[in-house]
């Protein structure tokens, strides 16, 4: 599938409008749930929705209050629940990992809907059926081990159902996506097989997202021949063919097809670099072959050059159907990965570049107003009503809003 109208309607106007400055950007989500219909509110109220986010305390929430009432909002509107991100380089010692496992635990307590930690696949229908909200932990690198493969186990136990092997850079597990454009060609190291097998033995789903395009290839070719039947997934990551655009190139190579095109800075499709957040139908494909699926985010800044202000609940629903023509509507979910607030971490990223080594794509997202995620409490009712329009049956949405992760997770959790 290539850019579809209204994106290349989209890339058009955002190049003529040029968005420079982050005075009209909006930080927190657009809401737009009462835009949807009544018919549309009530479905998400009746059916089971479950979200992915990552807002690591103190950058993406500081206050207990702040958790609280997202969830508060989300409980109201009919999200059942949602996998929830522990652990990033920020944690990386099994200390630190530990403390933020008790602040988050405070936090969602902190909320007036009765909380369900996660330890079944079932659990998530329980909490939608007894109006409780669903919460699974989520790592989202394996740094916090610390090396030691018998942390896996303890992982378990805390509720940790769905990991990455590793997060952007370089792990003692493999490579990451930022790491691997910056012309890193290594993958999956033999340390990360073992963490895979301990994954597998006690029943945590091995995540493909931020992952080096060679570490995804080498860990499902581990899986499919030492794992065979276990499914992986890509939690929070849109399909590159959406946009039209380059998935897998390194910094030079894309200085170079910018050159060989004679795009300069300025022009519609001149890339900074690849869209390295972004999977191949490869990548997706494969893992739809091993059962698993792809959970669609709708962030402004993982879009490849395309940075609306507010992404709108039809580019949202455009985003879900790109990935559903690839893979058919049994492989694909939903992943928000919403920050809460991004605020910081967009100051962050401005301060630091040298952390994120992508040609200063993510900056100049945040500089022409990228600044906000697609918080699904404010997305999904109006999402319902597109997919509505693009011919989804009910039956379809529910499986995106949720089904298609409960399968999935029952083929690989124990």
């Amino acid at each position: 599938m290539k850019l579809g109208t209204s994106f290349k309607s989209l890339v058009a106007v955002a190049v003529t409008a040029s968005f420079i400055g982050t005075a009209s950007a909006s930080i927190e989500t657009k809401d737009w749930h009462n835009t949807a219909t009544p018919k549309a509110q009530k479905f998400l109220l009746d059916n089971m929705a479950i979200d992915f986010y990552a807002s690591p305390y103190t950058v993406g929430w500081t206050e207990n209050r702040q958790v609280s009432n997202y969830i508060d909002l989300a409980h109201s509107r009919g999200i059942s629940g949602a996998t929830v991100t522990l652990t990033s380089p920020a944690t990386p010692t099994w200390a630190r990992y530990k403390e933020e496992l008790a602040k988050w635990t405070e936090a969602v307590n902190e909320s007036n809907a009765k909380i369900r930690i996660v330890k079944n696949p079932e659990d998530f229908a329980l909490a939608h059926k007894n109006g409780e909200y669903a919460v699974m932990w989520n790592a989202q690198t394996t740094m916090m081990m610390e090396g030691d493969l018998s942390r896996v186990k303890e992982l378990h136990e805390d509720g940790i159902r769905v990991m990455q092997l590793v997060y952007n850079g370089v792990e003692a597990t493999g490579v990451g996506s930022l790491s691997a454009i910056g012309g890193e060609s290594s993958g999956l190291t033999d340390y990360g097989k073992k963490v895979i097998d301990e994954m597998v033995k006690y029943g945590i789903t091995v995540d493909l997202s931020h992952n080096g395009y060679q570490t995804t290839k080498d860990i499902t070719d581990y899986m499919k021949e030492k794992h065979p039947g276990v499914p992986a997934v890509y939690s929070h990551s849109p399909l590159a063919s959406t946009y039209g655009c380059e998935p897998h190139e390194t910094l030079t190579e894309t200085e170079k097809r910018m050159a060989e095109k004679g795009y300069k800075k300025g022009d519609p499709f001149y890339r900074l670099a690849s869209c390295y957040r972004l999977i191949s139908d490869e990548q997706a494909l494969t893992v739809k072959e091993m059962g698993g699926m792809v959970s669609i985010t709708a962030t402004e800044w993982m879009m490849d050059g395309v940075w609306p202000e507010d992404i709108t609940p039809k580019q949202f629903a455009e985003m879900i159907d790109g990935a559903v023509k690839v893979l058919g509507v049994d492989h694909v979910g939903i992943g928000t990965d919403d920050m809460m607030t991004v605020s910081a971490v967009a100051e962050f990223a401005k301060a630091n570049p040298d952390v994120y080594t992508d040609n200063g794509y993510m900056v100049e997202a945040f500089n022409r107003g990228a600044e906000g995620c697609a918080e699904m409490s404010k997305h999904l009712a109006p999402v319902i009503d597109e997919l509505w329009k693009m011919g989804y049956s009910d039956e379809d949405i529910r499986k995106i809003m949720g089904e298609n992760l409960i399968r999935v997770y029952k083929k690989s959790w124990k």
